[in-house]
């Protein structure tokens, strides 16, 4: 089954449950209006791959989002939040932990050959394809500054 019938069957699955799946069932709308978009920008039809990097930038747009809700003190929109952040990463692959985006990152830098802090982009062009929709950019991007030695 693809990512997309899955949350159609997930829509449904919420509609019926009434009361309980109500914030289930609105961010599966969102989602699925949130790829529908994409695919008329694009003029294609999207694959699993496409459907999770969308998936993945809604997750990336909610995490700023609670940045700044809890620098204004909005403690309760930060929790909608993040109930919506849980709905959305039930459809993304399962996330790399720190200790393996590390790994990564060292392998990385090993195969680019990278001295130091200049070599940034070079290590980032080539692990970001490996952790797309698996990691969060900003941690994938402070652990290999770290390791670059900036």
């Amino acid at each position: 089954m693809s990512l997309k019938d899955r949350l159609v069957e997930d829509m449904k699955v919420a509609m019926k449950a009434k009361e309980e799946g109500k914030v289930r069932l609105s961010v599966i709308r969102m989602a699925r209006a949130a790829i529908k978009n994409a695919e008329i920008d694009k003029r294609i039809e999207f694959s699993d791959d496409q459907v999770i990097e969308v998936l993945a930038r809604e997750v990336k747009m909610r995490r700023d989002s609670i940045e700044e809700f809890s620098k204004a003190n909005r403690p309760d929109t930060v929790k909608a939040l993040e109930k919506e952040i849980s709905v959305l990463m039930d459809y993304l692959p399962q996330q790399l932990s720190e200790g393996e985006i590390r790994q990564l990152a060292q392998e990385t830098i090993a195969e680019v050959g990278a001295q130091g802090p200049k070599d940034l982009g070079k290590v980032m062009g080539k692990i970001t394809p490996k952790t797309k929709g698996r990691a969060d950019g900003k941690l994938v991007n402070q652990i290999v500054r770290e390791l670059l030695g900036s």
